[in-house]
């Protein structure tokens, strides 16, 4: 089970990325799996030729970031649709990952990297058998955490808000003088820097690399995202990105157990996943589960929490739907609250304003 939460907390990177696209920017962004495969071939690459592991961690982290440059220049320069454009790119890394793993051997073109007797940021662990222990919890939280908090400044500078001003209304942001093309490219190549971050990451940890490693980490971002929320809400912004944590860690212990099944085979991974997914999306638009989260939860029902952010629903978003029902605001009685707005502009529980991070 230790060696679940390591994981959980390894993706947890990647579920930070998914947070800042899906959540913040409101982009539809699918170049997670390429990106995260961009980070574990570059990776474990530079280290089987021997360079320094925290160097090949970073270029893994770069190499993540240029997928997501590449995605925001085709949405906002070649003006392709965001969810169409994050698939070309994704279906291209395909490609460039399987060219980047040639390096390790360019007669044979292997698939695949093994890193067996190479020096990894792991090695230490690994020789005094302390992998998926709490020391290796340990040691993998305290990164996880300097992550966490750089998001947290970021998205409390000028540039952060005007990100967060970007994802909840584009014209109105671009009417207040914010170029809303940086805004996206920039926050799209930290988006995917941080996965392909969390990429480089994992295939040091795991001591190998394959051009499939990055198949269905965009359900696991966003399952991840979507019980993070659940459980502590986004009116608070520092709760929100600690809830995406916490989310990747359950679910990463859930996929755990849920292999402990004897009809439940290794194979059925990927099922599993889109199973959580679709339970926690399910989940997250019940009113009864949203009261126990809430009881569960009492920061979200303080009288002195900020106001909800209005925001446009973004039809291709998976939180479209649960983002729709937080819009018709339920008082106690029942019945709904005064003043709640019903039209196309209206008030979001699940999402952070940029008025939020100014008071708090």
């Amino acid at each position: 089970m230790l060696g679940a939460v390591d994981q959980g907390l390894i993706t947890a990177v990647l579920a930070l990325g998914v947070f800042l696209t899906f959540r913040i920017l409101n982009f539809a962004d699918l170049t997670v799996d390429g990106s995260f495969t961009a980070g574990t071939t570059t990776s474990c690459v530079l280290v089987f030729n021997g360079v320094n592991p925290i160097l090949a961690a970073a270029a893994g982290c770069a190499a993540g970031a240029l997928a997501g440059c590449v995605t925001g220049l085709l949405h906002t320069k070649a003006h392709i649709d965001p969810l169409l454009s994050s698939i070309l790119v994704m279906l291209a890394m395909y490609s460039i990952n399987t060219h980047i793993l040639w390096f390790s051997n360019l007669s044979a073109r292997p698939s695949t990297v093994s890193l067996l007797h190479k020096y990894t940021i792991f090695t230490w662990l690994f020789d005094h058998r302390l992998r998926g222990t709490w020391v290796s919890i340990g040691w993998i939280a305290l990164g996880v955490v300097v992550v966490v908090l750089i998001v947290n400044w970021l998205l409390n500078t000028k540039f952060g808000l005007a990100v967060m001003a970007t994802g909840d209304n584009p014209g109105m942001a671009a009417a207040s003088g914010i170029n809303i093309d940086s805004a996206k490219i920039i926050t799209l190549m930290i988006s995917n820097g941080l996965v392909g971050l969390s990429g480089a990451v994992w295939g040091q940890y795991a001591g190998t690399a394959s051009v499939g490693d990055g198949t269905g980490m965009i359900l696991i971002g966003l399952a991840s995202v979507i019980l993070g929320n659940a459980i502590f809400g986004t009116r608070f912004l520092w709760l929100a990105t600690m809830g995406v944590v916490v989310g990747s860690v359950l679910y990463r212990m859930a996929i755990f157990y849920a292999l402990q099944w004897p009809f439940v085979d290794n194979a059925d991974m990927k099922l599993m996943s889109a199973a959580l997914v679709v339970i926690a999306l399910v989940l997250s638009q019940w009113k009864g589960a949203q009261a126990l989260v809430t009881k569960l939860s009492p920061w979200r029902a303080r009288k002195d929490a900020p106001e909800p952010m209005s925001v446009v629903p973004n039809q291709f978003s998976p939180f479209a739907e649960a983002d729709a029902a937080a819009q018709k605001p339920v008082s106690r009685g029942g019945h709904p609250a005064a003043g709640s707005h019903t039209g196309h502009v209206a008030a979001s529980h699940d999402r952070p304003a940029s008025h939020d991070v100014r008071r708090h």
